[in-house]
């Protein structure tokens, strides 16, 4: 496994660095070569068009149905396969039994549109993280922050900040595993404003410092329906958040909605920050970019987003279905973060590793204050050519302590999500208001 070390401290990218954007380097900062083994194909601008006569909406077609594995990885053979998996896909395999992973063709499916290309190339020379050593600064939206990352917090921003359009709305269900297969879904409708894609955004004081805002309403089981959770993410300080309960008629502000403080409602299973993957203020952490490798991770899981699919078809005791996830090998991005001395975290490491085409954290090994491996988080993407960008939505983190894991934005058996909500503004920036929580859980 080939890994540059690099250190914490903030270097600028060079005029003839910047200058590869679009040649030696894809116009986000991957490596437009194929490996030369040929496992790793050339980038050849993504899959950016639309399937003939598909439209958003619709049930997306799986554009690359007539692949056929190349090999399985299982308890019988994971050791020969180590330089290409984390240590928390060797746990998931090695104490798991019966999980298996099934690897596919490569596919660099991932591009973005051009105007993203061009306002990439403009944060390539300006943006900047603070002084702080994690905050950011200098930097304009609807683009990929630091295509040629110098730090670990540039990396990461890249995967909290990368372009998946304007806003969406989405309806999907928690899952809460458990031995015997048989659970009760947490379904919830989800809206998510992130005003600083808009390719007219000007810099961050435009949007007032807001990474993004989301309204979460629960809609089943009955016990929970109208429960409601506004939060709002910024990029130089703690996350926000407010709870409505229908059973009480009130609006209150959560005490804190940060860091280790588990969700509301979730068994315990989730972090406030491991949401999606990771998310909000980066200070407890130092961050340090260890460079690249060759990984497996999952990508192109159509079958594991089709629709017509069933929760407990998808969703098993012990794991998500195998046949339905999707593994290729891909360059990614490792980061590790560890808790700074004097600072506090449930997590105590956590060990990221980003695709390299789309800036998305697709794998996190996450430790406890012993050292001992205690999270293994799993994300998927794929091409959503409305926009045209990859997107993610399911994630799934397996709790080696107890056995079990929770699965999120799982959204089969839901209506598709709307990508371009934000873009076409069917999504409407004041009901991500404090005061229209009441307002919005009375209707």
């Amino acid at each position: 496994m080939a890994v540059l070390s690099m250190s914490v401290g903030r270097a600028a990218v060079t005029e003839q660095e910047a200058a590869q954007l679009g040649k030696g380097l894809t116009p986000v900062g991957a490596e437009r070569a194929g490996n030369k083994e040929g496992t790793i194909p050339e980038w050849k601008g993504g899959n950016l068009s639309a399937p003939a006569g598909w439209k958003p909406g619709q049930k997306r077609p799986d554009i690359f149905a007539g692949d056929k594995p190349l090999y399985s990885i299982d308890a019988s053979n994971v050791d020969r396969y180590k330089d290409k998996l984390t240590e928390g896909q060797m746990a998931l395999v090695k104490q798991i039994k019966g999980y298996r992973m099934d690897v596919y063709p490569t596919h660099r499916s991932c591009g973005f549109p051009d105007y993203v290309y061009e306002r990439t190339r403009t944060n390539a020379r300006e943006a900047r993280v603070a002084a702080n050593g994690w905050g950011l600064e200098k930097a304009i939206g609807a683009a990929i922050l630091f295509p040629i990352p110098k730090t670990g917090a540039e990396a990461v921003w890249n995967h909290k900040l990368r372009f998946m359009g304007e806003g969406r709305i989405e309806q999907y269900a928690t899952i809460f595993s458990n031995k015997g297969g048989d659970f009760t879904p947490l379904v919830q409708k989800q809206w998510t404003w992130v005003p600083f894609h808009s390719p007219k955004n000007k810099g961050i004081d435009d949007v007032d410092g807001v990474e993004m805002k989301l309204l979460n309403m629960v809609l089943s089981p009955s016990a929970r329906a109208g429960e409601l959770i506004l939060a709002h993410w910024f990029m130089n300080k703690e996350s926000d958040a407010w709870l409505y309960f229908p059973g009480q008629r009130r609006t209150r502000r959560a005490p804190t909605f940060a860091y280790d403080n588990p969700v509301p409602g979730y068994e315990n299973l989730e972090t406030v920050d491991a949401y999606p993957m990771y998310a909000g203020a980066m200070d407890r952490y130092d961050w340090k970019l260890i460079g690249k490798q060759e990984l497996l991770i999952p990508y192109n899981s159509f079958k594991l987003i089709d629709k017509s699919r069933k929760y407990k078809d998808v969703y098993l005791g012990e794991y998500v279905n195998r046949d339905l996830v999707r593994y290729e090998l891909h360059r990614v991005w490792k980061v590790e973060a560890t808790v700074k001395q004097g600072m506090r975290h449930q997590i105590a490491k956590r060990v990221f590793y980003l695709d390299e085409d789309s800036w998305a954290l697709m794998v996190a090994d996450n430790y406890d204050a012993q050292g001992k491996l205690w999270r293994v988080q799993e994300s998927s993407i794929y091409p959503a050519p409305e926009l045209p960008a990859c997107v993610g939505q399911e994630f799934v983190s397996y709790d080696l302590s107890v056995g079990r894991y929770i699965a999120e934005n799982a959204a089969q058996e839901q209506p598709e999500t709307d990508w371009l909500a934000g873009r076409d503004g069917r999504i409407d920036p004041n009901r991500f208001n404090p005061d229209e929580l009441r307002r919005v859980g009375e209707r």
